[in-house]
C-alpha cells in the first residue's frame, strides 16, 4: 500500500474533512464525493483524495450548505419542551434542534437548561473550550430573566445579592446582579449568576419568598441572545471569546 504523503498543516483529503464535519462514515462520504453531491467553493469535485484546508471551507453537500468548523460552537435559542441531556428521558433533547451534521459530531450542552427553560444554549465539541465555560473557577456569568408569581421588589433583590441559604449548601449563595426591569405589571427579576448549581434560579426565588413561574437565560458571558435569532433556531459562534467575562 502506498504510503500516504505528508499533508500541508490545516489540511485533509475532502472525504476525510466531509466525515470529520458529521456527514456519515467514510465510505458514505466518499460516495457523495464520486457522485457529484459535493461542491467546494462552488465547483464541484468528485475526487475524494482532493486536498484542502480543514477549517472555513465553504461547502455545498447533497445541495446543503456547509462552512466547515474543525472545532464546533454554536448557540441555539433553546424553546420549552425540550431536555439538555445526552440521554433526554420524557422529552425531546435539543440535539433534535441541530442539523444532522452537528448531531452525529456529539455536542454537548455547555451547561443545562430546564425543559421548561428558555433561552441561550451553547453546545460544543471542543473539550477544553467546554470545561473553560463551565469551570467554577472562571465565573463566567449568566443572565436570566424572571416572571415571579408574585410581585419583584427591591427588598427582594438586596436579599438575593446578599445570599440565600439553599438546601444542599450551608454556605450562603449570592447573586452576582439582581434588579427589577419594567415597569408596571411587565415588572420582572434580570438575575445574574456566576454558578450552576441544579435548579438555582428557581431555588434562590423561593428562598426569598417568591416562585418562578418563566425563566429564559438571555445572556451568558459578553454574548447576547440575538433578537433575531428566531425560537428553535441555532447559529455558528466564531470567536469563543465572545463568550468569556
Amino acid at each position: 500500500m502506498a504510503k500516504r504523503p505528508r499533508l500541508p498543516a490545516g489540511h485533509d483529503t475532502l472525504d476525510q474533512i466531509l466525515f470529520e464535519q458529521g456527514f456519515g462514515a467514510r465510505r458514505e462520504c466518499e460516495g457523495l464525493i464520486c457522485s457529484g453531491l459535493v461542491q467546494v467553493n462552488g465547483e464541484v469535485v468528485d475526487d475524494p483524495d482532493a486536498v484542502f484546508p480543514q477549517d472555513r471551507l465553504a461547502l455545498v453537500v447533497d445541495g446543503q450548505p456547509w462552512v466547515t468548523h474543525v472545532k464546533a460552537l454554536v448557540m441555539l435559542h433553546k424553546p420549552a419542551g425540550y431536555e439538555c441531556s445526552l440521554k433526554p428521558g420524557a422529552w425531546p433533547g435539543v440535539h433534535n434542534l441541530l442539523p444532522a451534521p452537528l448531531r452525529k459530531r456529539g455536542l454537548q450542552p455547555v451547561g443545562r437548561l430546564d425543559q421548561d427553560t428558555t433561552g441561550l444554549l451553547l453546545m460544543t465539541d471542543d473539550g477544553p473550550l467546554l470545561h473553560q465555560l463551565t469551570s467554577p473557577k472562571k465565573n463566567v456569568p449568566k443572565v436570566y430573566e424572571v416572571t415571579c408569581k408574585h410581585p419583584v421588589t427591591q427588598l427582594m433583590c438586596d436579599q438575593l445579592l446578599k445570599g440565600v441559604v439553599l438546601d444542599d449548601d450551608p454556605e450562603p449563595v449570592a447573586a452576582h446582579a439582581a434588579e427589577r426591569v419594567g415597569e408596571g405589571e411587565t415588572v420582572h427579576l434580570r438575575l445574574t449568576l456566576l454558578q450552576g448549581k441544579y435548579h438555582q434560579v428557581k431555588r434562590m426565588v423561593a428562598a426569598v419568598g417568591n416562585r418562578v413561574e418563566g425563566l429564559h437565560r438571555s445572556a451568558i458571558g459578553r454574548l447576547t441572545l440575538p433578537e433575531d435569532l428566531a425560537l428553535g433556531q441555532w447559529r455558528w459562534i466564531e470567536d469563543p471569546a465572545i463568550v468569556l467575562p
